[in-house]
This record gives structure tokens, sequence and C-alpha cells, in this order.
């Protein structure tokens, strides 16, 4: 453990972070889970609901520098290719 008060502020305040961060990312996955949860019962209603607010985590966490907008773009891109092809069928 730190000695230097100020590297004992700067830890405290890094696990805040570690678990604020972590908190945000799994809430992410978890929008993500049931977005994919609806497409595999083909309830059209809920996953487009489902999939506004999986976007909205995505953006977040981009925001938030958790992960690279490049990555969010992706998943993004790969869940609404999901979305159409459930309303198309």
């Amino acid at each position: 453990m730190a000695n230097i008060k100020s590297a004992i502020k700067r830890a405290k305040t890094s696990e805040k972070r570690r678990a604020h961060n972590a908190a945000m990312k799994s809430a992410m996955r978890t929008a993500i889970k049931k977005f994919e949860a609806f497409v595999e019962l083909k309830d059209v209603e809920k996953a487009q609901e489902a999939f506004i607010i999986a976007t909205k985590k995505l953006d977040k966490a981009v925001t938030k520098g958790l992960i690279h907008k490049n990555t969010a773009s992706r998943k993004k891109s790969r869940l609404a290719k999901k979305l159409n092809s459930i309303i198309a069928s």
C-alpha cells in the first residue's frame, strides 16, 4: 500500500473508477444480451425497444472512454442487421 497521501488518494479514486467502469460495461453487455434474446424470440416490438436501449448504452460507453468508437459502431451495425432480419421475416 502507498505511503504518500496523494498516492493513497489516487489508489482510492482509481478503485472507485474501476468499479464504476465495470458496472457500466456490464450494463452495456446486459442490454445487448436482452436485445439478442428478443431477436431469438422474434419479438419485433420488444426487440426495437431493446435496440434503442442497447445503442444508447454503447454510445454512453464511448463518451466515457470504455470502448472505442469504431467498436461501438461495429456492434450497433451488427445489432441493426439482426433487427432488420427479424423485421423482414
